[in-house]
């Protein structure tokens, strides 16, 4: 309750004569509501609540007049660890935008999850909610509980709680924090679609489909490394292979060298392409993951603009809400150019690809030079020796498979070319 406020609203305000009655039962328990509904609501810089939506107001159980100029933290629940908030805080007010699982507290002292969409604007911050639906929330629930565990026993402090948070995210397999938003949002936005038998936008299949390739393709990088590290013994057994032959064994030896040095080629290739934090891969990754979060948080965005009309009808001054849904309906395009933006860095990347897979075209047809030179060195060679037998099957094994994965990488090089195309043509 505010400070000056009575204990009871005397009169409901005209937000809350429009709220439907909803049954309190026991304190602790979950509220449930549909998967289709969105929360809104607007804070000034310092978090104060300026605005908000009628399903914000019905499920948290607080009267309007309870919430207006009330810090956002009145609906937060002791379950949630201080370390979530310091890591929301500390990006929305480096400028990043922020989604996260949250844990929030009605009025009468029982709970509901949302997965929190918010970002800064110049007025103050803009959060959309929506209700997550997916075991992703209960991933995250028990890391909480780790959390607020450490931060009430261990005296580990808000800002070691988020470092740790950030920690449990990577050990999920995630790059960073960046990589769980989006797909935090894309999965709820999935199982939400479904579940309310709304079609995703066309936008979204795009991005998602994209974002499967390229982690295809990185399954394809993978193997090509494993790959060459199991031939990098082939020269040195063909060197011991020559000792052993004394003067018939000059050209194997020969073989070797060219063998070695085209192999150390190849490995300088799939380190530019696919290791480190700024190679092709990942600042193709990163854009397509970056573009697949914008397009569902502009559609999340643009589907809560449209959930104003109850808002709207009947409010004798409506002026902040109308104000508020232009906001999310720009913004909403705002996201979408930004989305725009990440295209174009994807298609510059993947034609910096499709020249790079050039090179390595090259490589893979020396490879099969060397194969038939000691394919011929083995025929000349008789049936004396099985060694270059061996040597000459496991070439053409593994040269079969880098051949097949090569090719699957341009493949896939070509898909993500097409779905950037076709979104290039929908902007």
């Amino acid at each position: 309750m505010l400070a000056g406020e009575p204990n009871k609203d005397p009169v409901m305000s005209q937000h809350d004569r429009q709220l439907a009655p909803q049954t309190r039962t026991l304190s602790g328990a979950e509220v449930a509501f549909d998967p289709g509904e969105l929360f809104y609501s607007r804070t000034d810089d310092r978090g104060v609540i300026v605005e908000g939506n009628q399903v914000f107001r019905r499920i948290s159980g607080f009267g309007w007049t309870e919430l207006k100029g009330a810090p956002h933290k009145l609906v937060r629940h002791p379950d949630m660890p201080k370390g979530v908030f310091h890591l929301f805080w500390n990006r929305l007010k480096s400028g990043k935008k922020m989604v996260a699982y949250v844990k929030n507290r009605t009025k009468d002292g029982r709970h509901y999850w949302v997965t929190a969409l918010t970002w800064k604007i110049p007025e103050g911050y803009l959060s959309v909610r929506m209700k997550p639906t997916t075991e992703l929330r209960a991933e995250i629930e028990a890391i909480y509980k780790d959390l607020l565990d450490a931060e009430q026993n261990e005296g580990v402090t808000p800002e070691q709680s988020a470092e740790r948070l950030l920690a449990k995210i990577a050990d999920m397999g995630f790059l960073d924090y960046e990589a769980f938003m989006a797909h935090a949002l894309r999965t709820e936005m999935e199982n939400t679609s479904k579940l309310v038998h709304m079609p995703l936008t066309p936008m979204q299949l795009r991005f998602f489909a994209m974002f499967d390739t390229i982690s295809e393709l990185g399954a394809e990088v993978e193997g090509l490394v494993d790959v060459i590290s199991a031939i990098r013994t082939v020269p040195m057994n063909m060197r011991i292979l020559a000792s052993r032959l004394e003067s018939s064994g000059g050209p194997i030896s020969a073989i070797s060298v060219n063998y070695s040095q085209m192999l150390e080629e190849m490995s300088t290739w799939i380190k530019q392409f696919a290791e480190g934090p700024d190679c092709t891969f990942a600042r193709i990754k990163s854009a397509i993951q970056q573009g697949q979060f914008l397009v569902c948080a502009s559609s999340m965005q643009s589907s809560m603009s449209l959930c104003f009309a109850n808002d709207l009808a009947g409010i004798k001054d409506a002026t902040l809400l109308a104000e508020d849904k232009e906001t999310l309906e720009r913004e909403a395009l705002r996201f979408q150019d930004e989305a725009q933006d990440s295209l174009k860095l994807i298609e510059s990347e993947v034609r910096r690809l499709s020249r790079s897979v050039l090179d390595m075209k090259r490589y893979v047809t020396g490879l099969s030079s060397t194969r038939m030179m000691c394919k011929i060195e083995s025929a000349s060679l008789g049936d004396s020796d099985t060694a270059l037998n061996g040597i000459v099957e496991q070439l053409d094994e593994r040269q079969d498979e880098i051949e097949r994965r090569l090719a699957k990488v341009v493949e896939l090089n070509s898909n993500i070319q097409g779905h950037s195309a076709m979104l290039r043509s929908m902007s």
